[in-house]
C-alpha cells in the first residue's frame, strides 16, 4: 500500500517552469503536493518534505540565492529530488549541484524542451 507523501516543488517563477511544476503536481495527485515560486519559499517548506523537485530556466538565477545557501546547511540525506528545466542543460547541472551538499538523492535530470513527453515516467522514477 502506498503512503501519502508530502512533496514540494520549487521553481524560479518563470512561466515555463511553473507550467512544468503544475504538470508534475498533476502526476502526483495521490500525494500532498505544494508548488512554490522560490520568492515565496521558506526553509520550513522543505524540512518536512518526503521528496522535492527544483526547476529553473537558467543556471544560478538570483532568486535562488536563499535556497542555494539553505541547501548547503541542512541535511536532507536520502530524500528523493528531481531537477528540471524547460531547455537548459546548464540549469540542470546547476540544480544537480545544489542538492549535492544537502545529500538528497537526485534522480535523472529532466529537460522539457520537447513538451511533457516522458514526464510521467520521470516523475515515477523520482518517487
Amino acid at each position: 500500500m502506498d503512503t501519502k507523501k508530502y512533496v514540494l516543488i520549487v521553481t524560479d517563477g518563470a512561466d515555463s517552469t511553473v507550467r512544468i511544476a503544475e504538470q508534475i503536481a498533476s502526476e502526483l495527485k495521490k500525494h500532498d503536493v505544494v508548488v512554490r515560486k522560490v520568492s515565496d519559499f521558506a526553509g520550513t517548506d522543505i524540512l518536512p518534505a518526503d521528496a522535492f523537485f527544483l526547476g529553473c530556466e537558467q543556471p544560478n538565477p538570483p532568486s535562488f540565492a536563499y535556497l542555494s545557501e539553505l541547501l548547503r546547511h541542512i541535511n536532507l540525506a536520502g530524500r528523493p529530488c528531481g531537477v528540471f528545466s524547460p531547455d537548459s542543460a546548464k540549469a540542470l547541472t546547476y540544480l544537480t549541484g545544489l542538492v549535492r551538499d544537502c545529500e538528497a538523492v537526485p534522480g535523472e535530470p529532466f529537460m522539457a524542451k520537447d513538451g511533457a513527453a516522458g514526464l510521467k515516467q520521470w516523475v515515477k522514477s523520482i518517487l
